[in-house]
């Protein structure tokens, strides 16, 4: 019975353009990798600043809602829009900040609101405003917020830092909900249409809602005062999120002396807060924005004093300290944003191409010259397989078949392109089927001389 032989291989008969198939078929995997590595960094490692962010505010008569209102009109000019939601204050604006079903990126948080609660989801820009607390009562002598012992006071809407600070000093001397004084809910021009009125006997403003305008009218009102704080020093001991804010005499109207004497007032400061999930592209643009928007001198600051990196109740970001101690990047300086971004984000890419990318460009000559040699290690295969059979005792029908297999070979061989570089082993190939076939010459003509 005939021995079974599995089928000679089948050679390729068009060898046209064997080059650059080669070349093609060990690039194209690697140039794969290589896109696949520059995607992913440039788009996950480092994406690019969104162009829509949001940011609560405060109150729609408030000061937090004037530099929102103008932190939009500075980033609308490096094309990123700025989306403000209204809120009660800055003990909303934080619970917001901390609730991730809430898509809110940044908002104004002032000092001494964050008490008991896990900020390390949060960062800080900096400081940019004073938030100073102002007592208008009715009569005059009143230096001591003990002495509003027993009677009504307005203390802020539920949900504002003016509330929360109110109640915090109130209760330092004394004075808690429940006890012989009635705390009502009002802020800004309610709270002082309600002292001018007589239902209040104080008023507890926000430097937030408390206007230049508004704090004049109440002074020229007669029998209207303003509280100074002569404690003030010791409030900031015991607060340390408390700053000692001074108005001067004739800070409000120099014409008319307004106020006549020192008014020493404590608050906290306002804090620039984001998630820190913020893109560091985003966060020097806002610092930058709020340097024009609050390093203006003002009622309670010098000029350039904010916005600053002295916190209290949050950690500054990296970006942060970086943008305060030496100002924006190069490219940020030289270029237009969006432009700057896609350029900062290139340089992002130097690091996969020096680690990943570049040896993996080292690979494809590797592979191509595995390529180019496989090609002519099949032919070897053969070969080995045809001088073997050829060793055994097989019939004329068998060796005619090999011979067939072997001119299959060289046919192949004589389509065959081979890059220069490889043209030794592409002659040795030849020469070795030269030498198989001489072996199957000289088995035929053992087999002949034995048969005679």
């Amino acid at each position: 019975m005939r021995r079974f032989r599995p089928p000679p291989p089948n050679f390729l008969r068009d060898h046209a353009h064997p080059a650059w198939r080669d070349i093609a078929l060990t690039t194209l995997p690697v140039a794969l990798f290589c896109a696949v590595v520059v995607g992913l960094v440039f788009w996950l490692v480092d994406p690019a600043p969104p162009r829509a962010i949001t940011i609560s505010a405060g109150p729609a008569d408030s000061s937090f809602m004037q530099m929102a209102q103008a932190y939009r009109a500075i980033l609308a000019r490096n094309g990123v829009t700025l989306k403000i939601l209204e809120s009660d204050g800055s003990v909303q604006n934080l619970q917001r900040l901390l609730d991730p079903k809430q898509h809110v990126d940044l908002a104004f948080v002032q000092g001494g609101v964050a008490d008991g609660l896990d900020t390390r989801s949060l960062m800080s820009l900096g400081s940019v405003a004073y938030l100073p607390i102002i007592v208008f009562y009715r009569g005059s002598g009143l230096t001591r917020l003990s002495e509003l012992d027993g009677k009504r006071i307005a203390i802020g809407r539920v949900g504002s830092g003016t509330r929360e600070l109110a109640l915090k000093l109130l209760s330092a001397n004394g004075i808690d909900p429940g006890g012989d004084s009635t705390f009502l809910p009002l802020d800004g021009m309610d709270a002082a249409t309600a002292l001018v009125s007589g239902r209040v006997e104080a008023a507890m403003l926000s430097g937030d809602s408390t206007t230049r305008g508004l704090m004049l009218r109440l002074l020229d009102i007669p029998g209207i005062s303003v509280m100074s704080f002569d404690e003030a020093a010791a409030y900031t001991r015991l607060f340390p999120y408390l700053e000692n804010v001074d108005l001067p005499p004739g800070v409000l109207d120099l014409r008319r002396r307004q106020p006549r004497e020192t008014v020493h007032l404590i608050g906290p400061t306002v804090e620039l807060v984001a998630r820190d999930t913020l893109h560091p592209a985003l966060s020097d643009l806002l610092i930058e924005a709020a340097g024009e928007v609050n390093g203006a001198p003002g009622l309670l600051q010098r000029e350039g004093q904010f916005p600053s990196p002295a916190v209290h109740d949050f950690r500054v970001s990296e970006d942060a300290t970086r943008y305060y101690k030496s100002g924006k990047s190069f490219l940020y300086r030289a270029l237009p944003f969006w432009l700057a971004s896609v350029a900062d984000r290139l340089l992002v890419l130097l690091l996969p191409l020096a680690v990943l990318v570049i040896p993996a460009l080292r690979t494809i000559p590797a592979l191509y010259r595995w390529r180019v040699r496989s090609r002519i290690y099949r032919y070897y295969g053969a070969l080995i397989a045809i001088e073997r059979n050829a060793l055994k005792h097989t019939n004329e029908e068998e060796r005619r078949a090999l011979v067939e297999e072997l001119d299959e070979i060289e046919r192949s061989l004589n389509t065959l392109r081979m890059p220069l570089a490889f043209a030794d082993a592409f002659y040795v190939l030849r020469e070795h089927v030269g030498f198989v076939r001489m072996h199957l010459r000289a088995n035929e003509s053992q087999s002949h001389s034995g048969a005679v």
